[in-house]
């Protein structure tokens, strides 16, 4: 006879043995993970020898490190991006959502980039930006313009990849815009038209406050994102660019940690970047909450 008891128990089972492959997951893959860089910021390994403990002396090297700075420097840089692909965003979904024909098809346009694979995106690029026949050149050769060889300067190099990754993180950046205005009620706006608010107005204190939670969304998930930039320039520039000028933080990290077999080193980086994308994230959440929006 099958007691209360007994079902508890089974279902008690199931329910752990649901849980456990993310759990198993999470301990595998990124717990782990943490606990053994951790430990192993503090010693100095080549990733297959002996871990040899010398307490705080990779942060001491590394704060004396100038490709460290600049690589920082190189990230942050970067970031410029995250605002202006937000901006960019923010026009197309408004203008999208004025019910134009082909609405439909200019979404599936500027979502092609989002899905297609980061690094037949990147090489796609490099070729676009080839100083003597890439794309972006003979574009601008019809002005009368002679552009340079976009990669090859360390002037260009962080501008160039910035407009990529831009393009690149158009369509989705749009589309989550999109379906906040489309969630916005039109009788805020009707209530507005009422009151004789101009279209400025309307888009200040309606279309903006409604549509911060999903700005606050993006910025945070894009500073992470940007934070760990690696692909592009891993491809576009393999050497880190002109005088190290498109190396970021991941791509040195990686250069220490699997060309130079600096594992310890590497593992402090990884450290000090994971504390600066904590520390942003929560004065990202702190400001929030001083700016929250009730719609209700």
């Amino acid at each position: 006879m099958i007691t209360k008891s007994n079902l508890y128990r089974k279902e008690k089972i199931y329910g752990y043995l649901f849980i456990l492959p993310p759990i198993l997951g999470l301990l595998i893959f990124t717990l782990f993970p943490f606990v053994y860089s951790f430990y192993g910021s503090f010693t100095d390994w080549d990733g297959l020898g002996q871990m040899n403990f010398v307490g705080f002396d990779n942060f001491r090297d590394l704060f004396t490190d100038e490709l460290f700075y600049k690589s920082m420097y190189n990230t942050l840089f970067l970031m410029l991006g995250i605002p202006i692909g937000l901006v960019l965003a923010l026009l197309l979904a408004l203008g999208l959502n004025r019910g134009i024909p082909g609405t439909t098809t200019f979404r599936v346009i500027y979502y092609i980039p989002v899905i297609s694979s980061l690094a037949a995106v990147s090489i796609m690029w490099n070729w676009a930006y080839n100083g003597d026949y890439g794309l972006v050149n003979q574009f601008l050769d019809l002005f009368g313009i002679k552009g340079p060889n976009w990669l090859m300067d360390k002037d260009t190099v962080k501008p160039a990849l910035i407009l990529m990754t831009v393009w690149k993180g158009l369509g989705y950046t749009m589309l989550l815009y999109l379906a906040a205005l489309q969630s916005v009620s039109r009788s805020y706006y009707e209530a507005a038209e009422l009151d004789g608010a101009s279209g400025f107005q309307m888009f200040r204190d309606i279309t903006w406050p409604m549509v911060k939670p999903v700005t606050f969304f993006l910025v945070v998930t894009n500073i992470i994102g940007g934070s760990q930039i690696f692909t592009e320039m891993n491809i576009m520039t393999p050497t880190g660019g002109p005088e190290y000028s498109s190396a970021s933080i991941v791509f040195y990290i990686w250069d220490k940690a699997f060309k130079n077999l600096q594992m310890g080193y590497a593992s402090a980086m990884a450290m000090i970047l994971g504390i600066f994308i904590f520390i942003v994230t929560l004065i990202q959440f702190k400001m929030n909450e001083k700016s929250s929006f009730d719609g209700d």
